[in-house]
């Protein structure tokens, strides 16, 4: 089961390896804002337009082709700081293509090719266990600028829509035995002692024979 955030597990608003947080970090200090309606609900979104081929990144309805790359298992559960399964939670994820793109019009510097079958991303909602589950490929690692020659290890961006609006949480979820992960300044801004929280587990288990490797990745929702 994952285990509960504490207070100084987060990655701090300012470190200076990662740039943009020199320009993106609060300069003044936080206020506290009396929680009302607002944010003690969620936003109600219609779950009626998800269904299960939201959940499967390998087809494109679109092209009626299958996405290259290799076939991804990713699942897990949604819990609260309690250990408490969180059902009915909306999670969507992103992610670039095999090679490293994504689909955006801003990636342009990057010469790697698109995949016309691969839009790279997500959506589904977690079943009373709080469990999810999706089949992607695994993203390829792609250079970002931040320094010389920086690569960001291979991601998948999460985002989790809880009970309420002071639930919502937008993590990455990386894969074990990486070797950027070490050289990366936006996994390694978070202290040392939680950054396991971010990899995934792989789970032979999960993994299916001539099909798609399998890996799980659960993740505890802040206190609402």
């Amino acid at each position: 089961m994952a285990d509960a955030a504490k207070v100084g597990d987060h990655p701090p608003f300012l470190y200076g390896d990662y740039r943009s947080t020199i320009k993106r970090s609060p300069k003044k200090d936080l206020v506290a804002i009396v929680r009302t309606l607002s944010e003690a609900t969620g936003p109600g979104p219609a779950w009626a337009e998800i269904n299960e081929d939201d959940a499967d990144l390998t087809t494109n309805a679109g092209t009626g082709g299958e996405a290259l790359g290799s076939r991804t298992i990713v699942t897990g559960r949604v819990l609260d700081e309690r250990g408490d399964p969180v059902a009915g939670t909306l999670v969507e994820i992103w992610q670039a293509n095999a090679a490293g793109r994504y689909v955006h019009w801003r990636e342009v510097e990057f010469p790697a090719p698109l995949d016309p079958n691969f839009l790279g991303v997500g959506q589904c909602v977690t079943g009373e266990d709080g469990s999810y589950r999706f089949l992607t490929i695994r993203p390829g690692p792609y250079p970002w600028g931040n320094h010389p020659n920086a690569w960001r290890p291979a991601h998948i961006h999460f985002s989790l829509l809880g009970p309420t609006l002071a639930t919502r949480l937008v993590t990455q979820m990386y894969f074990p035995g990486d070797p950027l992960l070490e050289l990366d300044p936006i996994f390694n801004s978070a202290p040392v002692h939680s950054r396991h929280r971010m990899i995934s587990r792989y789970d032979h288990g999960l993994t299916t024979e001539r099909w798609a490797l399998g890996y799980v990745f659960d993740v505890v929702l802040p206190g609402g």
